[in-house]
């Protein structure tokens, strides 16, 4: 399993990022990928979560209305646009993906809660 994110960097508040995470080494339909960060000093949290192959999507909170995470199912490939950053947004930013639950013969998506890969993460600073 490898995941590659890109996508990170320093931005004024305000502004705005957009984070891929591209996958491989699992079925990328059979799994939710979600973006989480971590803060200095802070837990990790986390941001936004997709089902692959059928795009259901969950948020925290925090980033409702101002982060849209989005997958393309052909590259497996999950990004996660984020604008109207704070300072506060600042932090590493984690992909992670976890196999979806199955029953019945079908794999069914209830978000992001107990990750089974995790990426490398990547710096998103954000400056006021």
């Amino acid at each position: 399993v490898q995941f590659v994110e890109s996508g990170g960097g320093t931005v004024q508040a305000g502004g705005s990022l957009r984070l891929s995470c591209r996958t491989s080494g699992f079925t990328f339909s059979n799994y939710a990928i979600g973006w989480f960060r971590q803060a200095p000093g802070k837990e990790r949290e986390g941001v936004s979560c997709i089902s692959g192959g059928d795009g259901a999507t969950d948020y925290a909170e925090s980033v409702k209305g101002r982060f849209t995470i989005s997958s393309d199912n052909a590259k497996n490939t999950v990004y996660l646009e984020m604008r109207s950053l704070k300072p506060d947004d600042t932090g590493v930013y984690f992909c992670g993906a976890e196999i979806k639950a199955y029953h019945g013969g079908r794999y069914y998506y209830y978000g992001c809660h107990d990750i089974d890969y995790w990426g490398k993460g990547i710096q998103v600073t954000v400056s006021s």
